[in-house]
């Protein structure tokens, strides 16, 4: 049989653009394909005695890059979330920092560093981020100097150890009434500062130290210390340090019949410190850095962060979270991955995450500063101040 081939009409030729324009619609609606690949690292302890902070910071930045992703990602890029293990050693904090330095000099797309988690590390290695071009948001290292050094590429999403000083001698003194504070302290940078700054916030007012009294990190047996603090016989004893210490000095006072108010810094702000210390925490105060996860997010976000961190958020998911939150706002509003572009466009940021509002003065620290105060009730760390 001969095939006859008809002309085509108008009427189809139209039928076939409107086919094609649907499909090229159809296309262009669809999920798109990243333009590429764009790495944060997290530094922070991930093992060792600070292993659990560190990982609830490397959490909260997951579950923000996870978002991001899900929306298109960063600028049109994927966002790779990289976690660096600084052990809570300076000198590993400084290796960190060197292979961040490599990973840029290699070519690789780094546009950001959250970290370190405490502020010894910090203080370390911004010796060699001050040079490099990327971004350096720390979610919880707070001692006062490290803002004070000039560098225009850090910026914090915690308050510094001032206003924990000012919040936690003013809680001492006007919220529980004492007036002889017994002051104990970490013998590093971060528990030396804020050992100082809140001897003097509580002498300006007019509550007495009676003693100033330092002691080693990590150290686990207190004897001579708690002999020294029932000398003074003291109203209560603030103690600035962290939970692998926290726990055991209360467990001695308590033993020594010393249960007078004990407030501990941020450094002490988890699980162990109420684990470790054989029931001996109940009734104990602790600021903070952050608010209870609890009292800020949903169930949504609960459920999205199990699935990227397989637990519960905990102490500072929620600073790892907002410090990824501040990352990502800059580099939106400077529409650039420029170093230079997005400092400068978070400097003028002005907007709220879940740490708080976020408004930066020109050295990179927070406009307004928050503290948080929890007391252990029940075997868990219950929000007090602000009421949550």
């Amino acid at each position: 049989m001969m095939k006859i081939k008809l002309p085509t009409s108008n009427f189809q030729l139209q039928i076939s653009k409107l086919l094609l324009a649907c499909c090229l619609l159809l296309t262009a609606c669809g999920p798109s394909k990243p333009k590429g690949e764009v790495i944060v690292y997290v530094a922070a302890p991930l093992s060792g005695f600070q292993a659990n902070g560190g990982q609830t910071v490397l959490g909260g930045a997951k579950l923000m890059a996870e978002q991001l992703n899900k929306a298109g990602g960063l600028l049109g890029y994927r966002v790779q979330v990289v976690g660096m293990d600084d052990e809570s050693d300076s000198d590993v904090a400084v290796e960190v920092a060197k292979q961040i330095r490599e990973a840029i000099e290699r070519g690789d797309r780094v546009i950001g560093m959250i970290g370190h988690y405490n502020s010894g590390q910090t203080l370390a290695a911004m010796e060699t981020y001050k040079d490099l071009p990327i971004v350096v948001i720390t979610p919880t290292a707070s001692e006062v100097s490290i803002t004070q050094r000039g560098y225009r590429n850090f910026f914090r999403v915690n308050a510094n150890d001032a206003t924990q000083a000012r919040v936690d001698a003013e809680f001492l003194v006007n919220t529980l009434g004492v007036q002889r504070v017994a002051v104990v302290y970490n013998d590093d940078p971060y528990g030396q500062g804020l050992g100082a700054l809140i001897a003097d916030n509580l002498r300006d007012l007019g509550a007495q130290v009676p003693l100033e009294l330092q002691v080693a990190v990590e150290q686990s047996s207190f004897a001579g210390q708690v002999k020294r603090i029932a000398e003074v016989n003291p109203d209560a004893i603030f103690y600035g340090g962290y939970e692998v210490e926290a726990p055991y000095l209360r467990a001695e006072l308590v033993e020594a019949g010393i249960t007078v108010p004990f407030l501990a810094s941020d450094g002490a702000f988890l699980s162990a410190t109420i684990d470790e210390s054989g029931g001996a925490a109940e009734g104990i105060y602790v600021s903070a850095f952050a608010p209870s996860p609890g009292a800020v997010v949903d169930k949504q976000w609960i459920k999205e962060y199990q699935e990227v961190d397989y637990r519960n958020p905990d102490t500072y998911s929620i600073n790892g979270y907002s410090a990824m939150h501040v990352l990502a706002e800059g580099a939106k509003r400077a529409k650039s991955f420029d170093a230079t572009k997005v400092a400068q466009a978070i400097r003028q940021l002005d907007f709220d995450t879940l740490v708080g509002h976020i408004s930066y003065d020109q050295r990179g620290d927070l406009k307004e500063q928050n503290i948080y105060i929890f007391q252990v009730q029940d075997s868990a760390f219950v929000q007090i101040y602000p009421e949550s």
